[in-house]
């Protein structure tokens, strides 16, 4: 099973009014640093720009694709998840997420089409009735007492998080692709922690009056591993060895 490399070509940064056009090349800086390619700029008061292309040192692609629309409707039109970035949060009701929340669910959502991360105005934010079209918020836990943060440094922190997020699901399926084993049942696993308790009661390394401690040392040890069958297998047999006595996996597993 092959496994592609990471991939956030659908996930967009999307840029309200910006006012100044060092911040359109810093955040692009910020993008291509952690892999993101889609930038969408909502009536930005300067693009093109040269001091854009100066802060976005080498990100000058991103700033030559960008897409820039007069609405965040136009922006928002194909994506099928949108998370909004807000400094403060609200009086109204709204679902917020931390940096590392919302990462998981945009890539969770970016199985089923574009997601997008709105930044508002450099000065104030999201207005009302754009975060009507945000799905959640997403607010980074700064110092409360001082927790505003510039367009670009709050946007490399958000992705920042979605590269974190990316790299641990293709890790895990990376580690997925290379099993060649099954990870062992609840039954096994209930067998396996029998077999230590009767094994090392037999070469006398655990008291049969008062197992309870280790065996649960144990059973923390080899939750944390998680292992698959042919693991399991390999340890009784160990035990098996250890008891003077041959353990047939095959066998005892038809019975």
């Amino acid at each position: 099973m092959m496994v592609s490399e990471l991939d956030l070509s659908r996930v967009r940064v999307v840029l309200m009014h910006t006012s100044h056009p060092g911040n359109i090349g810093a955040v692009a800086r910020a993008m291509k640093n952690m892999g993101l390619s889609q930038l969408y700029l909502v009536k930005p008061d300067l693009f093109p720009h040269s001091m854009a292309t100066s802060r976005a040192s080498g990100a000058d692609d991103l700033l030559a694709s960008a897409i820039v629309v007069e609405t965040l409707d136009e922006a928002l039109a194909d994506c099928c998840f949108v998370v909004g970035a807000s400094a403060r949060l609200r009086s109204i009701s709204w679902p917020v997420h931390n940096p590392h929340e919302c990462a998981e669910r945009m890539l969770e959502a970016s199985e089923d089409g574009d997601v997008a991360l709105v930044m508002g105005r450099e000065q104030s934010g999201l207005s009302n009735e754009e975060l009507e079209r945000c799905n959640y918020l997403v607010n980074i836990p700064a110092n409360p007492e001082y927790s505003s943060l510039n367009l670009a440094a709050a946007t490399q922190v958000l992705t920042y998080e979605l590269r974190m997020a990316a790299l641990a699901r293709l890790e895990i399926k990376k580690v997925a692709a290379k099993k060649d084993y099954r990870l062992a049942t609840m039954a096994e696993m209930d067998g396996l922690y029998e077999h230590f308790e009767v094994a090392l009661t037999d070469i006398r390394f655990l008291n049969p009056a008062s197992p309870r401690k280790l065996m649960r040392r144990l059973r923390r040890l080899f939750n944390r591993a998680q292992l698959d069958e042919m693991e399991v297998n390999i340890l009784r047999g160990i035990l098996s060895a250890a008891q003077g006595q041959k353990y047939h996996y095959e066998k005892e597993d038809k019975s």
